[in-house]
């Protein structure tokens, strides 16, 4: 069992930073696929990022390709989400999630065992 908590949203200009993390609890948080998705408002929750359980191997959807860069650190189970140069089209609610599947590229929600409750990030013009 993972329990993930995500912080660090917020409101930011255009053109801004913002860092993401989500900890998670459970000894096993070391094993797993780690992976951050988001939902606009009425639209789809779409991969955003993910990262394997070594912390190598990132993969990043176009949108956010060269802006956004996924880490994390087992020794504090801990995963983040650097997002630079931000547009108002990154205006969502962000969530992480975790996988057991390993050494797989799991871009599907329905992937993912564990879910966040999301933190909202909001980017204005």
């Amino acid at each position: 069992q993972v329990q993930l908590v995500e912080s660090g949203g917020g409101l930011v200009q255009a053109g801004g930073s913002l860092r993401l993390s989500c900890a998670g609890s459970g000894r096993t948080f070391s094993t797993y696929t780690m992976a951050w998705f988001r939902q606009a408002p009425g639209k789809e929750r779409e991969f955003v990022a993910i990262i394997d359980w070594t912390g190598g191997s990132p993969y990043y959807a176009d949108s956010v390709k060269g802006r956004f860069t996924i880490s994390r650190d087992n020794a504090k189970n801990t995963v983040y989400l650097q997002m630079n140069s931000l547009k108002p089209e990154d205006t969502a609610v962000y969530y992480c999630a975790a996988g057991a599947k390993r050494n797989h590229l799991l871009i599907y929600e329905y992937e993912y065992d564990y879910w966040g409750q999301g933190t909202q990030v909001t980017v204005s013009s």
